[in-house]
């Protein structure tokens, strides 16, 4: 009973190929509104005048809530592991205005 109670509660995830290769980004701006937050990543490069966003997720603030906790836990299991991360000594500052609170990852 209990093992098939488990194999009830078990979630397939698939991963096509296409999604496992990534995107790289290296800026990330978040909105949000009363019933949601928006991810946007974004690829910025060097001396060009344009980023293209790569990838736009939209989740709910609970959602929102579980990824920043799943971050910092990872965060502080990968100092621990190879040592702090130590931010940039220039921040990059990028005069952009999605209309409304925004952040900057």
């Amino acid at each position: 009973m209990a093992e098939e109670l488990k194999n009830q509660n078990q979630i397939n995830i698939e991963l096509s190929e296409e999604i496992a290769e990534g995107e790289y980004a290296n800026l990330a701006m978040i909105a949000h509104s009363s019933g949601e937050f928006v991810i946007d990543f974004i690829r910025l490069m060097p001396g060009l005048p344009k980023a293209k966003v790569k990838s736009r997720i939209v989740i709910t603030p609970e959602h929102a809530k579980r990824l920043l906790a799943a971050l910092a836990d990872n965060i502080q299991k990968f100092e621990n592991s190879f040592g702090e991360i130590k931010p940039a000594n220039e921040a990059p500052s990028f005069p952009m205005n999605f209309g409304g609170t925004v952040g900057e990852a």
